[in-house]
């Protein structure tokens, strides 16, 4: 008779395929883990973004409360991420979008109230949830040609690696026209936390060549506790001390410090704030549908190339580039961005952060899990979740991003109507800081390649809605100005 211990492991071996997959119990824990310690991050980051404006009343979400927002932003990540791994058994975590929760702050509660504005997000998300259903938003995505996903798998790991290198601070804004960015500052690198972020790319790095297990894992917590004896020694402080005063070469976002205290009680009250149909009272109809399609454009298309690139890096993805359960996956990420709105935190969508939890070994469902449970934990230990530094965490996306560039070799770089959609997929992604911008130039110059070389029929009918709908993204303002 097997013990208790066996029999729950085979448990979880059979409904989440681990063997199967060949991974490990272990090394699915260590990936869910890895994955919450590279995106815990926007438990902070999504408070201060949602915080930066207000309504068109004048007030700040939750009244200003950002730990009402954090405990919400962690509460939604943690639930749905479980769900997918539950669900979809695929390894990738949800929370609140990046990007699109700048847009509901800048663009859309500043002509509604907060609740209004929350109230489009769940629209949209209902929306997509029907996409779903009905079938289209899988169509979609098996219509587009497998060489094309491979460019946008490899389009999102440059993405992640500008991000981890601008969180970082290695690279950096000039603030002038050319060049738009440089190495540092003043194309120095200064600062301790810099040199943090480089010791921990150099480990990860290290300990990756040398095939540690826990890799990932192992370079962020020694690269945390070597922030932490830095800052004590240092007293650098934060990048941001004040909305008017700017420390340059401080920790970007969080300040490495033990934390004065583990637990603290969530404050939930920003849960259920938000109205479906506030808004049309305060914008034109035609004003409150581009919103709500500049959102659902986002969402939609952030997703498949998220699951896309996450399938791709972790051997999923089947002959045509489809990864296990798509349906599941796509029902899954719909929820989440109603879900978000629901609770006041801005649509949730999949992160491609997730890559880096692959990259430790995870390869089913039961990472996310493991990530979804942290994220619960997180609602009432966040003081130390604040402890890990973003130097700490990103050097994770950067190796990450170098994984993924190894796809490039599956495109066929002599093929023109392939190599160019390709080409602007890839490098747009990074240069615009956008997903969705990257996936859009793809599928409109691919549409359009087919089109002057008279091979229209080899062309699925759904690209060319799709392509068509990109057209008006890209042209929004100028429709919304002439429509309004």
């Amino acid at each position: 008779m097997s013990s208790p211990v066996t029999a729950g492991t085979s448990v979880l071996d059979r409904y989440f395929h681990i063997t199967e997959r060949g991974s490990t119990t272990a090394r699915e824990i260590r990936g869910g883990i890895v994955t919450f310690l590279t995106m815990a991050y926007i438990i902070v980051l999504n408070p201060i973004i949602l915080l930066g404006g207000t309504d068109i009343d004048g007030e700040l979400l939750a009244g200003g409360d950002g730990a009402q927002i954090a405990a919400a932003t962690a509460l939604v990540a943690g639930v749905l991420t479980i769900l997918m791994g539950v669900v979809a058994n695929f390894p990738l975590a949800l929370a609140t979008g990046l990007g699109l929760n700048a847009f509901v702050t800048y663009s859309v509660a500043s002509q509604m109230t907060w609740a209004d504005a929350m109230g489009l997000v769940v629209i949209e998300g209902l929306i997509i949830f029907a996409l779903v259903l009905t079938g289209f938003r899988k169509a979609v995505f098996n219509a587009v040609p497998p060489q094309l996903k491979v460019a946008i798998a490899v389009g999102i790991g440059l993405f992640l690696t500008i991000i981890g290198l601008v969180d970082a601070g290695f690279v950096r804004s000039t603030s002038i026209a050319v060049p738009p960015i440089q190495i540092g500052i003043g194309n120095q690198l200064q600062g301790w936390p810099v040199a943090v972020f480089c010791f921990g790319l150099a480990l990860m790095v290290a300990l990756y060549a040398r095939r540690v297990p826990g890799a990932i894992l192992i370079s962020i917590l020694v690269t945390t506790v070597v922030a932490i004896v830095v800052e004590a020694v240092a007293d650098i402080g934060p990048t941001f001390v004040d909305p008017a005063t700017t420390n340059p070469t401080g920790w970007n976002l969080n300040v490495p410090a033990l934390p004065d205290e583990v637990v603290a009680v969530p404050d939930l009250g920003l849960l259920g704030e938000f109205s479906l149909l506030g808004s049309w009272e305060h914008a034109s109809v035609v004003t409150v549908c581009l919103l709500i399609f500049t959102l659902l454009i986002s969402d939609f298309f952030d997703t498949m190339g998220t699951m896309t690139a996450i399938g791709e890096e972790a051997g999923l993805l089947d002959e045509d580039g489809r990864p296990p359960h798509t349906q599941r996956i796509l029902l899954v990420d719909s929820v989440a961005a109603a879900a978000g709105g629901a609770a006041g935190v801005s649509s949730n969508t999949s992160y491609i952060e997730s890559a880096a939890g692959v990259a430790e070994g995870a390869r089913t469902g039961l990472a996310s899990v493991v990530t979804g449970l942290l994220f619960l934990a997180a609602t009432f230990v966040a003081p130390v979740v604040t402890v890990i530094p973003n130097e700490a965490a990103v050097p994770a996306l950067v190796l990450v991003g170098f994984l993924m560039m190894q796809q490039v070799k599956g495109i066929d770089w002599d093929d023109l109507e392939i190599a160019l959609p390709a080409f602007l997929t890839i490098v747009l992604m990074p240069f615009t800081y956008s997903i969705s911008v990257g996936i859009g130039a793809g599928f409109v110059s691919y549409a359009f390649l087919k089109l002057v070389r008279g091979k229209v029929a080899e062309v699925h009918p759904l690209l060319w809605v799709v392509a068509a709908l990109f057209v008006v993204y890209f042209a929004i303002n100028p429709l919304t100005d002439w429509l309004t």
